[in-house]
């Protein structure tokens, strides 16, 4: 409703740009509105581990060909959630690696969720991973600092939200602490998880600042310097997403 006024907030705080992350393949069109509506916005493509029942035989083809609009630069949010099971977790194992084979074949990233589910996680990747080398982010991290560890060793990112600044992360934290620079990003997971001097507010891109100087903190460098380092990040793991200036130079 409030999407231009959001926008110019984001701006104000130096967000240049935005992903919105697909949960369901069927309402993709919405998602890419979105993308098409702002040069600043990108999407992607995806089926949520809570929405692998909902979505539990969409084609391999099917992820790729939508992956091919301009605006898409990446697969899911896909993944593994034992925190609620709402899909057997069969069919979320077959959706999830459904999705990491669109990331190989697309050479797009793949956007990971992981809630309660370690170490079948850390299983599926490194299975995955012997198929065919694909790039991901963890995303929205609230694991172990053993799956940050095995994610960075098999070449992920890993990406940090308003979680990173609440009072009780000190796990999440020291997670973040053993990820090196250039693996890192930060986002907000909006409308959910908004950082501490937010809480229990609608989150939103601008609020991403906040985490930023939080992780810049942790990992002892300026919040500048962390803000150039994981827009650094994003364009090289996002790489179908182009730098505004050079949108400015086409």
């Amino acid at each position: 409703v409030d999407r231009d006024d959001m926008l110019a907030r984001a701006r104000l705080a130096g967000v240049t740009s935005i992903v919105t992350i697909s949960t369901r393949v069927h309402r993709f069109d919405a998602i890419r509105a979105i993308a098409e509506s702002d040069p600043d916005i990108w999407c992607t493509v995806g089926t949520h581990p809570l929405n692998a029942a909902e979505e539990p035989d969409v084609a391999l083809e099917t992820y790729c060909a939508l992956a091919e609009h301009e605006k898409c630069v990446g697969i899911g949010e896909a993944g593994l959630d034992f925190h609620y099971d709402r899909a057997e977790r069969s069919v979320a194992d077959r959706v999830f690696r459904t999705q990491i084979a669109a990331a190989r074949i697309t050479h797009l990233p793949l956007v990971i969720h992981a809630r309660d589910a370690d170490d079948a996680m850390i299983a599926t990747l490194e299975d995955e991973m012997g198929k065919g080398a694909f790039k991901a982010v963890l995303h929205c991290f609230s694991s172990t600092k053993r799956l940050a560890e095995v994610g960075v060793g098999l070449g992920l990112y890993v990406s940090f939200s308003g979680i990173l600044t609440f009072k009780s992360a000190l796990a999440v934290r020291e997670a973040a602490e053993s990820v090196p620079l250039d693996r890192l990003l930060v986002e907000t997971d909006a409308p959910y998880l908004a950082p501490q001097s937010h809480r229990s507010k609608r989150n939103e891109p601008a609020f991403v600042a906040e985490t930023n100087e939080v992780l810049a903190g942790v990992k002892g460098v300026s919040p500048e310097d962390m803000a150039a380092q994981t827009t650094d990040n994003f364009f090289t793991l996002f790489s179908k997403a182009k730098r505004p200036e050079e949108r400015a130079a086409r």
